[in-house]
Parts: C-alpha cells; structure tokens; sequence
C-alpha cells in the first residue's frame, strides 16, 4: 500500500512540476499546446497498451466493455456538473477561470487526477512491479495539464498561493488515491481489476477528448498531429521495455 502512495505521489508531484513551470517561466500558449498534446499522445499509448490491453488479458471483452462505458459516463457526468458549476475552464491556459467557482475548478482538478493514480495503484495488485510507462506517462501528461492550468488561472487573477495549494492538494490526493486503488482491489477476482482498469482507461480517454486535445489543437496548430504521435510513441517504446 506504502508503494502504491509511493507511486502515486510520484505521478502527481509532476502536477506541482507544471504548476511551478507555469507560474515561473515564460511560456507562449503555443508551446503550452504542443506540450499538451505531447502528453496526450503519452497518455493514450498508456490507457491503450498498458490498461485496455492488459484489462483484456484478465477479464475478456465483457470487463472492458462495462469497464470502459462505465468509466467514460462516470466522468462526462461528472464533468458536466462541474462544469456547470463553475469549473469548466478548470485546464484552460488564457486566464478563461476568471469568475469561474474556486470550489468547482478544486474539484475538477481532482476528478482529472483521480483515475490515472487509481490505475497507477491497480498496477501492483496481485504482487507485482508497478507499470513504470504507466507512472512515466502520469508524469508525462500532469506537467502541461497544471502548467497550462497554472497559466490560465493566474492569468483570471487567483494568487500563487491559491495556484500552490490546489495542485499540493491533488497530489497528495493522487497518492491517496493509489493507495486506496491498491488497497481495495488486492484480494479481488481478475475480472473485476480487468473492470477497474478499463473504468480507469475509459475515464481518461474521456477526459483527454474534453480537456487537452481541444485545448492543444486551439493554441499548438497543425503540428499538434505529429507532437501527439511522437509522445503516443515514447510511450510505446517504453512499454516494449518491461
């Protein structure tokens, strides 16, 4: 379990990383762009390689399809309520947070995080290595999330202080929430840790679509294409090297 907060507070201290990043040098919000898009091609080789594929490995096609359902719904509802709470610009780089609602944008954050860690958790049941290209791409992927988001909401005006905190919040929550992963799902069947993995894939993905893709093609261009593959392949490389 210890290992698992380990982990999990590896991945998340990449949201301080950026936040830090953002908030110190200067960044253009076409490098922010094509930043974010490097992590979501990460991300995607990650939920594809080393959560779909090996959810499939242990519970067949009906733990991914649940899984995976249940994950994207699980989050497009809950995005849609933050967003309509005032969190809906929660990752934007151009200072849009502005008026937006500090406890909503809070709780976006973590919604965001929460699934990557619990997949970084769920990667160790069983007595096993954690899935290093899963950490690598957590990492990859957290520092544009909170460097653009650090970005945009010292841009609407909220302090160092409050852009600090959030991000020191999620983390340590990302650890928890390793833990917990762990935790909960050490005795469990094969196919209900299938079924966690592809919740997680299918929450991620969702958000990846909703957040960082339209995010990165706004302000990275065209070449976010080419970034975007060239992050997917990083990741796919080092997976090959388990």
């Amino acid at each position: 379990m210890l290992e698992a907060a380990f982990w999990g507070l590896v991945g998340g201290f990449a949201l301080l990383v950026g936040a830090v990043a953002g908030l110190k040098l200067p960044t253009s919000q076409r490098l922010i762009g094509l930043v974010m898009a490097f992590g979501a091609g990460v991300l995607i080789s990650a939920l594809a390689f080393e959560l779909t594929e090996e959810a499939f490995s242990r519970g067949g096609i009906d733990a991914v399809a649940a899984g995976m359902a249940g994950g994207a719904l699980a989050f497009f509802v809950g995005d849609w309520i933050v967003d309509h709470r005032g969190g809906d610009h929660r990752k934007r780089s151009g200072g849009e947070q502005e008026g937006g609602s500090g406890t909503a944008i809070v709780l976006g954050a973590l919604m965001d995080g929460i699934p990557e860690s619990v997949a970084i958790g769920v990667s160790l049941v069983g007595g096993g290595s954690v899935a290093a290209p899963v950490v690598v791409a957590v990492f990859l992927s957290n520092i544009p999330e909170s460097l653009s988001a650090a970005t945009g909401l010292t841009k609407a005006g909220r302090s160092t202080r409050y852009v600090i905190g959030l991000w020191t919040a999620v983390m340590g929550v990302s650890s928890l929430a390793a833990a917990v992963g762990f935790a909960v799902l050490g005795g469990a069947s094969g196919n209900v840790i299938a079924a966690i993995q592809a919740f997680a894939a299918g929450a991620i993905l969702t958000m990846l679509a909703d957040t960082m893709m339209p995010e990165a093609f706004e302000h990275g261009g065209a070449t976010v294409g080419l970034v975007t593959v060239l992050g997917f392949a990083l990741a796919f490389f080092l997976s090959t090297l388990e």
